[in-house]
């Protein structure tokens, strides 16, 4: 196969199958390399060229040359990360200590804060943490960015407190049947280092609008 002759950059005719076919797998493998952002600060022509010499065996690099700037690459990508993770973690922390000294707002020893937006009957049951739950969320980043809400869909979930995040097992086992609280859940009580992609970045702070409405 060889690829001497074709003009990149130039409108393909997308009439026949195969021109299809071939089309379909470029936006593929385009779509998976901006997915893991591995073309952000790359020369794109530049790339297609090695795209094209490595087609037509022609490598205009050893392959040493090839994995040292390969192991070069991995590295920044490492340290953006990391600079992105050590940046989400510090908004977070800046968030919930500003979020501590807002009124009606209490701060626990574990991290986790929480503010009752209604309660229900005064004494009413609460849940242990091996109970299941029937509750009503609406889950938010911290910018109000929405991620996930039973409220949105309209049906509530039911879950065991043994079977989430540390900070709604805390939270939910304080609260009585009828309470509607709002959570502020630090990453170390939500989803962690790892977060939980591709929903939930890394070092991720949550806040949860829930309702508990029966204990199960």
């Amino acid at each position: 196969m060889s690829l001497a002759n074709s003009s990149f950059g130039q409108d393909a005719d997308l009439q026949d199958e195969e021109s299809r076919i071939a089309y379909s797998i470029g936006v593929n493998i385009g779509q998976s390399l901006l997915q893991q952002q591995l073309l952000e600060g790359i020369d794109f022509e530049t790339f297609i060229e090695g795209m094209r010499d490595t087609v037509n065996d022609e490598p205009r690099l050893s392959n040493e040359e090839i994995i040292a700037s390969i192991q070069i690459f991995q590295n920044r990508m490492m340290e953006q990360q990391q600079a992105q993770m050590d940046s989400m973690r510090q908004e977070g922390e800046n968030f919930m200590a500003a979020n501590a000294e807002n009124d009606g707002v209490v701060a626990l020893d574990s991290g986790l804060q929480y503010l009752v937006l209604e309660s229900g009957d005064n004494g009413g049951p609460s849940p242990s943490a091996t109970d299941a739950v029937l509750a009503h969320y609406h889950g938010t980043f911290i910018d109000g960015s929405v991620f996930d809400s039973s409220v949105d869909r309209g049906e509530p979930a039911q879950f065991g407190l043994n079977q989430v995040i540390a900070g709604w097992t805390e939270a939910l086992q304080l609260m009585s049947v009828g309470d509607k609280w709002r959570l502020f859940i630090p990453y170390n009580l939500a989803y962690g280092e790892t977060g939980s992609p591709p929903v939930i970045p890394p070092f991720s702070t949550l806040i949860f609008d829930v309702e508990l409405l029966e204990i199960r």
